[in-house]
């Protein structure tokens, strides 16, 4: 995805925004721990809350790859917060029905609600961060390593 190299990096994040080396292995680890728990519900008897439950289960995880590419490929901050709280709110549901199931397999779901709840803040934090006002001149400075007047670096409007 080419916004998470060209764009990502470029953009104001939350001061708590963590390290980019970070997100691979803890979504490793999520998705071993919700594929467990899909398993745990999908081997349970045939019920309306094991349909149910791994129904949503499809829609939190379709819910989960549109943020990335409204995020990072579409390069849409604002959408992509709508989209997480929406996000969340499969999950949570998903949590619910599945404890009707098998209780594991919802406190299985647990951590994955956590850190995508925490990823709702950053995304909010990262739009408001670069949200721009419509009423301000933006400014523009521009720096020239070849020219030694003034040590290179113009200020404009």
């Amino acid at each position: 995805m080419r916004g998470l190299q060209a764009w990502y990096p470029t953009i104001n994040k939350p001061s708590f925004a963590p390290p980019g080396w970070i997100f691979a292995p803890v979504w490793t680890v999520l998705f071993f721990l919700m594929g467990l728990a899909l398993w745990q519900v999908w081997r349970s008897d045939a019920s309306k809350a094991r349909a149910w439950g791994v129904a949503c289960f499809g829609v939190q995880l379709v819910l989960n790859g549109l943020w990335s590419w409204i995020f990072f490929a579409w390069q849409k901050p604002l959408p992509a917060f709508v989209e997480i709280v929406a996000l969340d709110a499969a999950i949570l549901a998903t949590i619910l029905l599945f404890n009707r199931v098998r209780s594991s397999a919802s406190w299985l779901m647990v951590p994955y609600l956590t850190w995508c709840l925490f990823a709702t803040l950053l995304t909010y934090g990262t739009w408001k961060m670069n949200t721009i006002n419509p009423n301000a001149k933006e400014e523009h400075i521009q720096i020239n390593l070849d020219d030694e007047s003034a040590g290179g670096i113009q200020q404009g409007r």
